[in-house]
């Protein structure tokens, strides 16, 4: 995993997800959880340490968008 530093917390509200899963499908599924909730950076591949089980996914998160969970009358989606 990259380090996490300045820019990426820039302001309130800014969030940095590290995801640890059991395969890749599992991230990217938790990965489109998140995505459909709050603004994400996009992701396109996983990590996996060799010798340690599992994979890692990490993305970014904007919380100052409002939380509207599915099929809330304000859900965009």
């Amino acid at each position: 995993m990259e380090a996490i530093n300045e820019v990426h917390l820039s302001e309130p509200g800014l969030i940095v997800v590290d995801i640890a899963a059991a395969d890749d499908e599992t991230a990217f599924a938790f990965h489109t959880e998140l995505a459909t909730r709050w603004a994400t950076t996009s992701v396109e591949r996983t990590t996996h340490e060799p010798g340690q089980p599992g994979v890692r996914l990490r993305c970014y998160l904007d919380m100052r968008q409002p939380f509207n969970p599915p099929g809330h009358p304000d859900d965009p989606w």
